[in-house]
């Protein structure tokens, strides 16, 4: 099959953890993958990876935050395939774990201007095209802080708490009238550079695999 033919996935954050990992899976499972992220040489990793595979893949480094950047790779995306079969809300900046008091404004902004607002812009941008799917998933990546309060935590938990809220909030507004279907999923404990970083001294070794989540993110799409 010809990635025009394939079904067509969209995962933010693909240069690294699980990110890559789902991109890597979705394109096992037959998926043309869109792969976006920052660092470009991380997604070309992550692409030569899965070319190596068989499968297939284009990169589009760009700021997620970068809301116009998000409308002209939609643009773009339409005029080549007229649809997108999966969206993955992966990307995520953990901030600075402090004390709600504490917190700079500028970082609290760039935090949810990252965790948030970047993701309301891409299902703002993609919803026609995930509308023109005929089996579409919008999957968002949370945690569980975003339930369960964490001291030091507020800020990064309440961003994820805001963005399992909107695609839920997103997925009902769509339900009657297109085959979209929205996922919220946690990962739980899982070996990656963010949680390396909240949890320096933990042994990745006794955490889960990005392989293992991305598995199952994929299987949400055949549940």
């Amino acid at each position: 099959m010809t990635d025009i033919e394939k079904p067509v996935a969209l995962v933010t954050g693909a240069s690294r953890g699980i990110g890559a990992a789902t991109a890597k899976a979705l394109a096992a499972a037959g998926y043309h993958v869109l792969l976006t992220a920052r660092t470009e040489g991380g997604l070309e990793a992550t692409e030569t990876a899965i070319h190596e595979a068989g499968g297939t893949a284009t990169i589009a480094p760009f700021d997620i935050t970068d809301g116009d950047a998000i409308d002209r790779l939609a643009q773009a995306v339409g005029g080549r395939w007229q649809r997108l079969d999966a969206l993955v809300l992966n990307a995520a900046i953990l901030g600075d774990l402090m004390p709600v008091s504490h917190m700079e404004p500028k970082d609290f902004e760039k935090l949810f201007k990252t965790n948030v607002t970047a993701n309301y812009r891409l299902i703002r941008a993609f919803d026609p095209l995930l509308r023109a799917s005929k089996d579409a998933h919008v999957v968002a990546v949370t945690s569980g802080v975003a339930s369960t309060p964490r001291a030091y935590w507020g800020a990064y938990a309440a961003s994820k708490a805001a963005l399992a809220n909107l695609v839920q909030t997103y997925g009902l507004e769509v339900a009657a009238i297109s085959r979209i279907k929205t996922h919220i999923y946690n990962p739980g404990g899982t070996a990656t550079a963010m949680r390396a970083k909240a949890f320096p001294g933990e042994d990745p070794a006794t955490l889960k695999t990005a392989e293992t989540a991305a598995a199952e993110i994929v299987s949400l799409f055949t549940a």
